[in-house]
């Protein structure tokens, strides 16, 4: 009834309808509209449009919640208490797989929508996790100096009636690195709560990346945003 009644308040003050007979969902009203066929619109478009989604990051990490919120402003946090361990030896399907491990043991209800997402750093064979210790850190970016590895980030998005499961890849050349260099890194730039011991963001180690920026940070920007208008979430941004 509600819905009914703002279609039928908002045709009467603006003349029109906010739903498109052709795209099937609601007419974007553009910059020539008036004040108040805007307010009426996102006020109907808030309380009739079904494929409104609340949003769970399934993750504590920092710095995917700072990218989620670029586009969605507001979103809960639910972290699962399950081991994280994968069998899949292969890249792509090791981190999808440890995406919805993430998932484990949280319950969602209808109208709700999780997302969770796990990084590797992957070279000749080898993952590359987070550093157990300092001296681990050491070692990982001895390795990774001078030379190119991949940064792979598998997301899930689930619903109560789907699951949808991606990765995106990212070629990432490391700098050549001094022992020195890498001793003031480790001090100064807290690598233990990152994959392969350094953090893109930071700006030091990284010469130059191929691929999604995001995805070494941590949430593939890029792809998520095509994957969430599939899934019905609308952001502003």
């Amino acid at each position: 009834m509600t819905g009914l009644f703002l279609l039928c308040f908002f045709s009467f003050f603006t003349g029109g309808s906010p739903i498109s007979s052709e795209k099937g969902g609601f007419e974007d009203r553009g910059k020539g509209s008036s004040p108040l066929e805007n307010s009426l619109y996102k006020i109907f478009a808030i309380l009739y449009n079904k494929k409104m989604k609340k949003v769970i990051l399934c993750s504590a990490s920092p710095r995917r919640r700072e990218l989620l919120s670029e586009i969605i402003p507001d979103f809960e946090i639910r972290v699962s208490s399950a081991p994280e361990r994968s069998t899949f030896k292969v890249p792509h399907k090791r981190v999808m797989d440890l995406a919805a491990i993430k998932q484990e043991g949280i319950f969602l209800s209808e109208g709700e929508i999780a997302i969770s997402a796990d990084t590797l750093v992957y070279r000749g064979g080898k993952y590359y996790g987070k550093p157990k210790s300092e001296e681990d850190a050491r070692k990982m970016l001895r390795e990774l100096s001078g030379r190119t590895h991949y940064v792979y980030t598998g997301v899930m998005i689930r619903t109560v009636s789907f699951t949808r499961s991606f990765y995106d890849k990212t070629a990432v050349i490391f700098k050549s690195l001094s022992d020195e260099e890498i001793e003031e890194y480790v001090r100064d730039f807290s690598p233990l709560d990152k994959a392969g011991a350094y953090g893109v963001q930071d700006g030091v180690v990284v010469k130059r990346i191929k691929g999604s920026y995001s995805n070494v940070v941590g949430l593939p920007m890029e792809k998520l945003k095509e994957e969430l208008k599939k899934s019905g979430v609308h952001y502003d941004r």
